[in-house]
């Protein structure tokens, strides 16, 4: 008896026909590419990407029947038995392919158009699911349309923040009520989860765990990248000269801050916040090596002590230098902390087009040179990062103000 063989699904087709063209350039330099064919490349894998995973999402909400022929609890499970994929993930993939299979169709006709990547449809996702109960089906469907539209203008990071005030554009006669039921819900979330933990390694380091309220979170990352910022040159770099990663800059950041507490603006508790008890003779804390100790606290070496004794006091700090006296001699051409502080109200990260360095790291550029009769005012200023900035007075590049107010840089020819 013969067995009829089953024709190959069109989708099976179209997979086994990318991967075999993807085969076929294997070999393949881009090297050797022009500069306008990579970047046309670039964007058409992009789109590309949009589309197979939008594909993968559709076949994923699908798969139950896949998971059943094994017994896996789910084709999550499955995927990563046989392809060693993050669960987690995998998992969060599922969940997208159910909502968008379930509810969010719109979504998936743009993520397979290639008009939104799959990190722009959760966010997208995850704001329509926050909306509240009960709202109007329609007011739901044209959130869910103007999403989509910003996708096309918008990272995920931006699309998260509007997908959080989207009512507001939509539905403005209802936005103020839920938003303000909205913050009260999650200002109540946010007392309850509120915890911060410490456990000593037992290698001179303690690791820190917390949450808290993002309020107080914003308070604190504002804080840190004042220390952190790659513009200063106190610690922010390492012995070869490089920047530190990020995560190790907010770390000394974090220490740094603790030492700058006004201890008269906190409450009392053994006295100053910083008391160095020194177990040795004062001039050999001065001079030699030795072990202090922080009251409440763990030994530490004489050198770190005599650091944290300016602090406390110990040792008279030495304020103020000379880099403060040539900036007040030329206050007049450069912009002033309230200037600064005006402009990132305007753009809260570097103006260049597609930059997101923190508006806090970057530098007031003078649109119109200050040589050549500029203003030192803010609309005569743009906020750019240190490498746009070099851009800027670099004669390889022009540079225009977009009507968005991005900046936009191009190579001269």
């Amino acid at each position: 008896m013969t067995t009829l063989q089953q024709p190959q699904h069109p989708v099976l087709s179209a997979v086994v026909a990318v991967t075999a063209s993807l085969g076929e350039i294997s070999e393949a330099n881009p090297s050797f590419m022009a500069t306008d064919q990579k970047a046309a490349t670039l964007l058409e894998i992009a789109r590309a990407k949009a589309q197979l995973a939008e594909l993968e999402l559709r076949v994923l909400a699908t798969a139950d029947d896949v998971a059943a022929e094994s017994a896996a609890r789910d084709v999550a499970a499955w995927l990563h038995h046989h392809t060693r994929q993050r669960p987690e993930t995998l998992r969060t993939d599922l969940r997208l392919a159910e909502a968008l299979d379930r509810t969010y169709h719109q979504v998936a006709a743009a993520m397979r158009a290639g008009a939104c990547n799959a990190a722009q449809a959760q966010e997208i996702v995850n704001a329509l699911d926050d909306l509240p109960a009960g709202l109007d089906p329609e007011i739901r469907v044209k959130a869910e349309e103007t999403l989509v539209a910003y996708a096309r203008q918008f990272d995920p990071t931006r699309l998260r923040r509007l997908g959080r005030r989207i009512l507001d554009v939509i539905a403005p006669e209802i936005a103020e009520a839920e938003e303000a039921k909205r913050l009260a819900a999650e200002e109540a979330h946010a007392r309850k989860k509120t915890r911060l933990a410490m456990r000593r390694l037992g290698d001179g380091t303690t690791r820190i765990s917390a949450v808290i309220p993002d309020a107080a979170a914003d308070r604190l990352a504002t804080n840190l990248e004042a220390f952190a910022s790659p513009r200063r040159d106190d610690g922010t770099r390492t012995e070869t000269g490089d920047y530190l990663p990020y995560d190790r800059r907010l770390g000394r950041a974090f220490c740094q801050m603790l030492e700058t507490l006004d201890p008269t603006r906190l409450p009392i508790h053994g006295g100053d916040a910083t008391t160095v008890i020194v177990t040795i003779d004062i001039d050999q804390l001065r001079k030699e090596a030795g072990i202090a100790q922080v009251v409440g606290g763990s030994p530490i070496t004489a050198a770190e002590a005599r650091r944290l004794a300016c602090t406390a006091n110990i040792i008279p700090a030495v304020l103020g230098g000379a880099s403060e006296v040539l900036d007040f001699g030329r206050k007049e051409r450069l912009f002033t902390a309230a200037q600064r502080r005006a402009l990132l109200l305007r753009s809260a990260t570097c103006e260049a087009e597609g930059c997101d360095i923190p508006g806090t790291w970057a530098e007031a550029h003078h649109w119109i040179a200050w040589a050549q009769g500029g203003l030192t005012d803010i609309d005569n200023a743009s906020l750019l990062c240190a490498h746009h900035h070099h851009r800027a007075h670099d004669a390889a590049y022009l540079h225009e103000r977009l009507p968005n107010g991005d900046v936009r840089f191009t190579r001269r020819r």
